[in-house]
């Protein structure tokens, strides 16, 4: 199935998608943080101020529409290590996020253990994701089982990249969501590369295309068009509540940095190929959509720049003063010691 947008323009689109001029305005903002995050932690990263970090930036249009198409107060998260923007969107701050990639103890999804992207929020309802890439698809099928099992009005969501659907854990998943019809969305953010491996080298066809195997939808969507990311992943969450099953969503778009900041993507892609994708970038056309209807401003732009790095700076400060993990710590949350405790 292909999904087809209309050219963004002045004719009001998210009206009829049953959004107000409000929730637009939040979408475009949660856009931009998940993207001022994002450079700025690429600055921490090269001043060495930081070890490590992945980027997810060109990603983040499709990770704002999808998070405000679902029930941000009810639904259960597996997201992958690029949805800086996602997370933002359903409730994490740029406080927590920093605590992360400064590896502090206070870092709500690891304790300062695991490498940035690996997003945990039981408060959020976000299930802590693992390094193999791929192993949070069973798991959200699985969160989608106890929700048929227990009668639950809520589904899962989980996302990946494409590379992550040419492997084992993508297919069995699909095969038994479908075979139970659980209420689960399966988000593709096909953004062209495998770490340094274009898409022409990875799949032989559509991964929307392998749901039919599978006895279930697949929808392939331009990534870079909130509006139509919102309108398809609200439909799947619809048919996943009324008990007709999974839905898989292609989300076609393009990884604008490198793959994380140990990489030289330059190696693998051009230059000019980079700057031409740029040209078609979500948030860009996003900000010109709401211009043409008259709902955002150069000024409005300036304030929320001037916002967002006030708001990073107090993050940064906070994440660096903030404490290490103590060595005698490491063994926190691994081992079950309520018998300890004299529990049971």
């Amino acid at each position: 199935m292909e999904s087809q947008g209309t050219t963004v323009g002045t004719v009001n689109r998210h009206s009829q998608l049953g959004l107000t001029d409000g929730q637009v305005i939040d979408m475009y903002r949660y856009m931009q943080l998940g993207r001022k995050y994002d450079e700025r932690s690429l600055l921490l990263q090269r001043a060495g101020k930081i070890n490590f970090h992945v980027s997810g930036i060109g990603q983040e249009a499709a990770q704002v529409a999808a998070a405000f198409a679902l029930d941000r107060q009810n639904d259960y998260f597996l997201p992958y290590y690029r949805d800086y923007a996602f997370v933002l969107s359903v409730g994490m701050t740029t406080r927590e996020l920093m605590l992360s990639v400064f590896a502090k103890a206070e870092d709500p999804n690891s304790g300062g253990r695991q490498m940035p992207g690996h997003f945990g929020s039981k408060r959020l309802r976000i299930v802590t994701g693992s390094s193999p890439v791929t192993t949070q698809v069973p798991h959200a099928v699985g969160f989608a089982l106890a929700a048929k099992m227990k009668k639950k009005k809520f589904v899962s969501f989980v996302t990946f990249g494409e590379g992550s659907s040419n492997q084992g854990d993508f297919h069995e998943a699909c095969n038994f969501a479908g075979v139970n019809k659980l209420p689960v969305i399966i988000f593709c953010q096909n953004n062209q590369y495998a770490i340094s491996v274009p898409v022409h080298k990875q799949l032989g066809g559509k991964i929307s295309d392998r749901a039919l195997g599978y006895g279930f939808p697949g929808v392939r969507v331009d990534g870079n068009d909130p509006l139509e990311v919102y309108r398809v992943v609200k439909e799947a969450r619809e048919r996943a509540i009324a008990g007709e099953g999974p839905t898989l969503i292609e989300a076609m778009m393009y990884r604008l940095s490198p793959h994380s900041t140990s990489d030289n993507d330059l190696a693998y892609r051009t230059k000019e190929e980079v700057d031409e994708n740029w040209k078609k970038d979500g948030i860009a056309a996003f900000r010109t959509y709401l211009t043409g209807l008259g709902l955002w401003s150069d000024e409005q732009e300036r304030d929320l720049a001037a916002e967002y790095n006030l708001e990073l700076k107090e993050a940064i400060t906070y994440a660096e003063n903030a404490p290490f993990p103590k060595p005698e710590d490491t063994l926190l949350h691994v081992y079950d010691d309520s018998g300890l405790k004299g529990g049971a």
